[in-house]
C-alpha cells in the first residue's frame, strides 16, 4: 500500500451555486470525487468547503507609496491567504512579484502588468505616467508583461479643471484596445466619474473598476457589451474622507466624490438587475489593507445582489471569469472550510476554518 497521505474534506462540498457534493479527496494536489485507492491514511476536514476565493481587483507589491520589497509582498500574499484568497486578479502593479509564482504556499496571481496613467493623472510611482500618442506602445508592453490584462487609468482628478475628467482621447483607446486584444489581453480601467464610460465601453473594453459613475444612460450599454465591473465598494467607503481632504483645493472634485459615494450601492444594485457581470474585488494595496474579501462580499449583499451571486461573485463565477477551475475533477485542489454554510449568511467568510492550498492544509 502507499504510504502517503491523502486528506479528505466531508461535509458539504459547494461544487458549485446548485452542486453541493459530501465529500471530496486531495491526492497529489488535485481534487478527485472517487476514493483513492490503495491510501493507508488520510486527514479529514469537516465542514462547509467552497473554492479558494478570488479577489478581482488587488495589488500585490504595492502600497501607498509605490512598490514595496519581496519581505512586504510575501506579508500581503499571505494576509490574503488566511482570509481565504487563493486567487488574485493583481489589478495593476509596478512590483516584479513572478517570485510568487513558485511558492505553492501563496495564491495564484493573474497580473495586469503596470498602471498605465496620463501624465501627472494618477498616484505618484504607481504607473507608466504617458502621454496618448503612446498608449498603444505601452499597452502592447504591459499585455506582453501581464497575464493576459491590461490596466489603463481612465480618469483621475484633472487640476485644470478642478475636477475628474477623462484621461484618454477616443482614437488612441480605441487603437490601444484593439492591440491589446490582437495580443491576447483583456483590458480593463480605473474609472470613478461618468465621463470615460461611454468611449471606454463602446472602443472595446472587457472591465470597468469601481466604476461609480454607472448612470441610467451607460448601465444598458454595458450590459449590451458584457463589460464587467468590480465595485471595490470597500475602497468607494473611503471617498467621503478624500473629499474632506480635498475639499479646500478642489472643491469640485470633493462634491463629486461625495455624491458618487452617497449613491454606490444604488449604482452597483442598478447594474446587477441589468444583468451586468459584478465580481469580488478590494483595491487591497494601496491605501486599503489586504484580507478584506470578505468584507467586499458582505458590502456586495449590502447594496441588494442576493447572497448566492455575491457568493459566485468571489467564488464560481469569479474563476470562471478568469478562466480559472473550480472545484471539479482533477483540478488544483484549492479551497476553504467554512463551520457553517456561507449560503446562509455571507458573514461566514470572514472565519475560514481551514485554508487549503495544492491540496496542503496552509491556514
Amino acid at each position: 500500500m502507499s504510504e502517503r497521505m491523502v486528506l479528505r474534506v466531508k461535509g458539504r462540498v459547494l461544487a458549485g451555486p446548485d452542486d453541493v457534493r459530501d465529500e471530496l479527496w486531495a491526492v497529489d494536489g488535485r481534487i478527485t470525487y472517487e476514493r483513492p485507492a490503495g491510501v493507508r491514511d488520510e486527514q479529514v476536514v469537516h465542514g462547509w468547503a467552497l473554492p479558494g476565493l478570488v479577489d478581482t481587483h488587488c495589488h500585490v507589491g504595492l502600497d501607498r507609496h509605490g512598490p514595496v520589497d519581496e519581505a512586504t509582498s510575501e506579508k500581503q500574499a499571505l494576509t490574503d491567504r488566511e482570509a481565504g484568497t487563493l486567487l488574485i486578479r493583481d489589478a495593476g502593479s509596478p512590483s516584479d512579484t513572478r517570485w510568487i509564482d513558485d511558492r505553492d504556499d501563496l495564491p495564484k496571481i493573474i497580473r495586469a502588468g503596470r498602471h498605465i496613467a496620463r501624465t501627472r493623472r494618477y498616484i505618484r510611482n504607481y504607473a507608466h505616467e504617458i502621454e496618448p500618442g503612446d498608449l498603444v506602445a505601452y499597452v502592447a508592453r504591459e499585455a506582453r508583461r501581464g497575464d493576459g490584462w491590461v490596466k489603463l487609468v481612465g480618469d483621475w482628478l484633472d487640476r485644470e479643471t478642478g475636477d475628474l475628467g477623462a484621461c484618454w482621447p477616443r482614437g488612441e483607446v480605441e487603437a490601444a484596445i484593439a492591440q491589446a486584444h490582437r495580443l491576447g489581453a483583456r483590458v480593463t480601467a480605473h474609472c470613478f466619474a461618468e465621463d470615460s464610460l461611454r468611449d471606454l465601453v463602446e472602443a472595446g473594453i472587457d472591465c470597468i473598476e469601481h466604476a461609480t459613475g454607472l448612470t441610467e444612460d451607460t448601465i444598458p450599454l454595458f450590459a449590451e457589451r458584457g463589460v464587467a465591473i468590480v465595485p471595490t465598494l470597500v475602497n468607494i467607503a473611503t471617498f467621503p474622507h478624500l473629499a474632506d481632504g480635498g475639499e479646500a483645493k478642489f472643491p469640485r472634485w470633493s462634491a463629486r466624490m461625495r455624491e458618487l459615494h452617497a449613491r454606490r450601492y444604488d449604482t452597483v444594485r442598478a447594474a446587477y438587475d441589468a444583468g451586468i457581470p459584478v465580481f469580488v474585488g478590494t483595491d487591497a494595496g494601496g491605501s486599503l489593507a489586504h484580507g478584506l474579501v470578505a468584507d467586499e462580499v458582505a458590502e456586495l449583499v449590502k447594496a441588494g445582489i442576493p447572497a448566492i451571486e455575491a457568493l459566485s461573485a468571489t467564488a464560481w463565477g469569479a474563476r470562471q471569469w478568469l478562466g480559472r477551475p473550480v472545484l471539479e475533477e482533477g483540478a488544483p485542489a484549492d479551497l476553504v472550510v467554512y463551520d457553517e454554510d456561507p449560503r446562509a449568511d455571507v458573514r461566514v467568510l470572514a472565519a475560514p476554518q481551514r485554508i487549503i492550498l495544492n491540496g496542503r492544509i496552509v491556514g
